[in-house]
């Protein structure tokens, strides 16, 4: 899909709106569905292929970037590229950016991720970068086995093996260029969930929302999205549900959680983390595409709803950017 981005004058009056940023329809559609209930004004930026018009002036409005690490699984190999254009154009011009640039960099970025937690207190594994063939070679041989190989740019678990052998580590170096797009992957310890289930910690407007337990032994990838679920391939097999709300938690590392979002441009957004042995929870990933699972919200009653709250959270912002004049409008 091409999207030429070009527009009209500013002198021409539009009504500010909501943006929408992304490069997957499907994980929109809930969204979508709150804002037409909320009676939002808004539009959506599908970001692959893109003509970007340097010289033009935004619309007004709020942009939320829902851009993610895992564009590339999805035939959308430069999304993320332009995205960081897109972003600085808007940001250039003094619009209201929910995500920014910085937080795009971030988002693919699992070096960048793991220094930045640590520097604000929050745990991380032992950690290790390693560019090029070569170098993950000579990294490893500090490594006892099980270890994680993840890589730098990645997204939606892709990639991300434990490692046990040599020859799982080798097949890895095979594929190397097909496994990594900047050429850098992280050696990680593992660290085995108390009770095999990993914390993802929603954050909406940078304040926390709910937590959600996840059964992690399907694999890496933890994306709760209904359109990511096959069925009972994934049934845990203690009987409990693979997504589950905690809606009374509240760990002391929140304030520390708040102060990494903050720094990092990003205000919707998952942090997850794996509950250690010693009660500690050890961070090892940050998202801005976030997505929520209906099922396990409706176990509660759907009173905590993810895309109802962000969409409400995009109203308010809408109507902080509104001139008086649209307000009035809107309401007569």
């Amino acid at each position: 899909m091409l999207t030429s981005i070009s527009t009209s004058s500013p002198k021409v009056a539009q009504a500010p709106a909501v943006h929408i940023v992304h490069e997957n329809d499907i994980w929109v559609q809930p969204l979508r569905a709150q804002l037409e209930r909320l009676e939002v004004p808004f539009h959506e930026w599908f970001i692959d292929d893109v003509v970007l018009d340097l010289s033009s002036v935004p619309p007004e409005g709020v942009f939320y970037n829902r851009m993610s690490a895992s564009s590339h699984t999805r035939d959308h190999r430069h999304a993320w590229e332009a995205t960081r254009g897109v972003m600085t154009w808007l940001e250039a011009h003094g619009r209201r950016v929910i995500n920014n640039r910085l937080a795009t960099a971030y988002e693919v970025s699992k070096v960048e991720q793991i220094l930045t937690l640590r520097d604000h207190g929050l745990s991380v594994p032992r950690s290790m970068a390693a560019t090029g063939r070569k170098a993950l070679l000579s990294a490893a041989q500090h490594w006892d086995a099980p270890f994680i190989v993840k890589p730098n740019r990645g997204g939606k678990g892709t990639g991300v093996t434990l490692v046990r052998s040599p020859s799982e580590l080798q097949a890895i170096v095979d594929d190397f260029d097909s496994y990594t797009l900047d050429g850098t992957v992280l050696l990680q310890e593992y660290i085995q969930p108390t009770d095999g289930r990993v914390l993802r910690l929603e954050f909406i407007g940078q304040a926390h929302y709910y937590t959600v337990s996840i059964d992690a032994g399907g694999g890496f990838d933890l994306c709760p999205s209904d359109s990511c679920q096959v069925g009972t391939a994934h049934c845990p097999a203690d009987g409990r549900s693979r997504f589950e709300i905690l809606t009374h938690h509240a760990p002391d590392v929140l304030d520390r959680c708040t102060s990494f979002l903050k720094a990092t441009g990003m205000e919707v957004a998952a942090m997850e983390a794996a509950p250690a042995e010693d009660g500690r929870l050890v961070f090892y990933d940050v998202n801005i595409n976030t997505n929520y699972n209906a099922e396990a919200e409706g176990r509660q009653g759907n009173a905590r709803q993810g895309m109802r709250a962000i969409a409400e959270f995009l109203q308010l912002e809408l109507a902080k950017t509104m001139p008086l004049s649209w307000s009035q409008n809107r309401a007569s």
